[in-house]
This record gives C-alpha cells, structure tokens and sequence, in this order.
C-alpha cells in the first residue's frame, strides 16, 4: 500500500517493525521534538512499535502515508516523511521529521522534493501544503527551496509542551510547480 520512492541517495519506503529501536532513538531527541507537533518527549518506549504498526491501516483507510527515509547505500533510517492525502480537494498535507545527526545534509529537501513529484503525478492534486512552527526556521527554508509559498501566518496555533506557538503555512499549486 505505501510505496516505495528512490532519490539519488534515498530510499522512501515503508516503516518495518525492525525500524522501532531507531525510531525512538531519532525521535527521542528533545530537538527532534521540540518542532514537531506529534513526536512527545521523552519517547515513551514501545510507543515507536504501536505508531509503526498503524501505518498501513491510516494509508488504506485515511490516504495518511508515513515513509521511512533511509540511505540507499546502507538502509540507515534518516528520518519520516509523511504525506496526508485529501481526495476531496485534491490536496494534500506534508510532514517530516529527521534525526538531529542528519540535519544540514540536504536529506531531507531531496526526499520532501521527491515525494513532491511523486504526489502531484500520483494522485492528482491540485496543492501540496505545510504547517511549520515559525521557529523552525531551517524547515521554512526547505520549502522555500522546494517552491513552497508563504500563505499566512496563525499566531498561537499549537499548543506544544504547554506553550503556544506560531505556525506559519507554506503551499504549493500543481500550475507553479516546476516553474
């Protein structure tokens, strides 16, 4: 059901079991968590195993579909990219997270820009949209760099760790893309 995308050095594929350990390892880190707006800290162990283990149910059932990002070279798992599909207006959610040790190596805007493409050809869509802490200032860039546009800014839009932060929205229309 979750596909399988190749980049030059990356592999997009399904989470496996075996992924767990790593998962809490990446995820675990209080940088990791503080920008995302699932990813807890601390990680509570096992929660990887559970979160793993609903991937392929919220694809076929949701249009939610959460990729490993690993190496090509050695299958090191790098990160999570996540694609949350809606078919009613042909547009969809983009999500990701990577391990701190990856950062500033350009996985991540490889990946992102692969599933980009992949999505507007897969299933037709219209825009490809991001939600991005406006603290989170290396991830703004990322879409910046993919084309992404700035569409508004909704102050104190997520509560994370009892604090209130501002997210800004980033999209990007099938008719700008590629320009």
């Amino acid at each position: 059901m979750i596909p399988i995308i190749e980049t030059k050095r990356l592999i997009l594929r399904p989470y496996r079991q075996d992924d767990a350990e790593r998962v809490e390892e990446l995820a675990g880190d209080a940088k990791v968590a503080e920008t995302t707006a699932a990813i807890p800290h601390p990680y509570p162990k096992g929660l990887a195993s559970s979160w793993i283990g609903r991937h392929e149910e919220k694809a076929r059932t949701l249009g939610s579909y959460t990729f490993a990002v690993a190496l090509k070279s050695t299958d090191e798992l790098l990160g999570t990219m996540t694609l949350r599909i809606d078919q009613d207006d042909r547009k969809a959610e983009l999500g990701y997270w990577f391990g701190v040790m990856h950062w500033g190596n350009g996985y991540c805007t490889e990946a992102a820009g692969q599933l980009v493409k992949y999505a507007f050809n897969q299933f037709n869509l219209n825009k490809i949209w991001a939600g991005v802490m406006t603290k989170n200032t290396p991830s703004i860039r990322i879409l910046q760099k993919l084309g992404f546009h700035h569409e508004g800014t909704f102050k104190e839009d997520m509560l994370k760790d009892g604090v209130y932060e501002d997210v800004a929205y980033y999209g990007l229309l099938k008719s700008e893309y590629g320009r």
